[in-house]
């Protein structure tokens, strides 16, 4: 496919203005990002709407005017999200071990030494892109990813990630997951997205059922890997990579008490963090027993 031809020019432009934005000092790219946020917030209604919805399930003791503080901040944390894609990608390496600190490194290690991999069980927080950036200089790091329907957005994306990560593999390529667990590498993988009834359960995420991926806990069974807990929290000044130690009893097979286990770690890091979470997804659109969409 000719990712040249005039219908992807304009999308070729903002590449360079991002470019351009990454030579920028660190803290001007974000003073930047936190503007694009604030101009989504006025332009993205259904997204906001959206993210209010899940702001208000799973923080109901926040007051309205509370909840639309925090609604704010997250639309700005999505934008600082969004300049730290291109970070991820065209930062230097000196420049990012002097924005990041790892903590729990030790966890990562010990689990290699085992021989089986390591699955780095993720979230989708707004600073995902850039925290397998800050991990992949300290060992090869292969990514689970949903392609993009863009054909420009997807080979950027591909390619950029593949430079520092490795290798990112398709979310529904488990061979290929399997393949890179035999050669012990670590493997970042999510489970906190609605992807249907496909291979989930309903586990509660803040005291809400919602369908949660099982791939982990099949995954782990079949290749013994040991399971990481891996976060990051996006701080004024830089960036905390949290490592947590390995799970223990992992899988226990029950998948639904895995997945609440799952959804547990990761609401514990959501709570320190609110505004950076990806709330602007549709993490409860499947109901248990055909109950009423609550985007509705």
């Amino acid at each position: 496919m000719n990712l040249l031809t005039p219908r992807y020019w304009l999308l070729w432009a903002g590449v360079g203005v991002f470019w351009c934005l990454t030579c920028l000092p660190y803290q001007w790219q974000l003073a930047t990002g936190r503007q694009l946020g604030r101009i989504g917030y006025r332009l993205a209604h259904r997204r906001r709407k959206i993210a209010d919805i899940n702001l208000k399930l799973c923080f109901p003791e926040l007051d309205e005017t509370q909840r639309q503080h925090l609604l704010l901040q997250h639309f700005e944390s999505l934008g600082m999200g969004l300049v730290e894609i291109f970070g991820a990608w065209w930062l230097s390496d000196n420049t990012l071990k002097s924005l990041g600190h790892i903590e729990g490194l030790e966890h990562l290690h010990a689990g290699l030494k085992k021989g089986k991999g390591v699955i780095l069980l993720g979230a989708h927080f707004t600073s995902m892109e850039i925290s397998n950036r800050f991990l992949s200089q300290h060992t090869a790091i292969h990514v689970i990813y949903r392609a993009h329907e863009n054909p420009l957005i997807e080979h950027f994306m591909t390619k950029n990630r593949e430079k520092h990560a490795e290798k990112a593999i398709p979310r529904d390529a488990v061979r290929e997951m399997l393949r890179s667990l035999k050669q012990n590498k670590a493997l970042w993988f999510a489970s906190d997205q609605n992807f249907k009834h496909k291979h989930s359960v309903f586990a509660n995420f803040f005291g809400i059922p919602a369908a949660t991926n099982t791939a982990i806990s099949r995954i782990t069974k079949i290749s013994g890997a040991t399971v990481v807990p891996f976060f990051m929290q996006r701080f004024e000044h830089g960036y905390k990579i949290i490592l947590q130690p390995a799970l223990e009893d992992f899988p226990s097979g029950e998948p639904q008490q895995d997945a609440l286990r799952m959804n547990q770690l990761i609401e514990a890091q959501v709570r320190k963090v609110p505004e950076q979470y990806l709330w602007v997804h549709r993490r409860f659109k499947d109901r248990p027993n055909e109950e009423k969409s609550v985007y509705q």
